[in-house]
């Protein structure tokens, strides 16, 4: 147990041993990447300034560090009858209930980045249904909270909702893929002590 004599005096900034770690709990030696992984990391580099934590924490594995990336970019970033800013919007909500601090803050910092709106984005971390939101986007986040609070529940009143808002049934399959996506990368995060990277808290205010 430490000592009184351990702790750090008035005005003296704590051990390095005892600060978080910027990435994550585990200590995993960042492997060899692939050429296509090291040109992925330099793309990063080159539009955004530096490389997520979430890309560098599977880096000790490079097939689950392309698997992940894979995913993601299908989900986030291909074609979809979602915009982009509705499947953030989905990543946010989602990751509000799970409260994951990485997501949340990464994540929010795109929701104020494609609207154009910082407000929003903090209340897609806070509270989305304190925002003022089409019909669209409330059924959408609804059943995206629905679908991670008690999956269980989901029922055809819930789908035909969706239709009614304006949802093809491809949607619906987007929708909630970028949901139960979301669910995972928020509990693995949660699980190995994942952090953000700080330049996410000074994005798009």
């Amino acid at each position: 147990m430490a000592s009184q004599h351990d702790k750090p005096k008035q005005g003296e900034a704590p051990a390095a041993q005892d600060a978080p770690p910027p990435v994550m709990a585990l200590s995993l030696p960042e492997g060899e990447l692939s050429t296509a992984n090291r040109a992925y990391f330099d793309k990063c580099l080159e539009k955004l300034g530096f490389v997520p934590n979430v890309l560098s924490s599977y880096a000790h594995d490079d097939s689950k560090l392309s698997a992940f990336a894979g995913l993601y970019n299908d989900l986030m970033l291909a074609p979809s009858g979602l915009s982009k800013l509705e499947r953030e919007m989905i990543a946010v909500a989602v990751s509000s209930v799970n409260r994951c601090y990485y997501c949340l803050t990464a994540h929010g910092a795109a929701v104020r980045q494609l609207s154009g709106d910082p407000v929003l984005g903090e209340l897609m971390v806070m509270n989305y249904r304190a925002a003022e939101l089409s019909v669209r986007h409330r059924t959408m986040l609804d059943f995206a909270v629905k679908l991670t609070e008690t999956p269980h529940l989901i029922g055809e009143a819930d789908r035909e909702g969706l239709r009614s808002a304006g949802f093809s049934e491809r949607d619906i399959w987007d929708l909630s893929a970028v949901a139960a996506f979301f669910n995972m990368s928020n509990r693995m995060a949660s699980a190995v002590d994942m952090r953000p990277n700080a330049e996410y808290h000074r994005q798009y205010r």
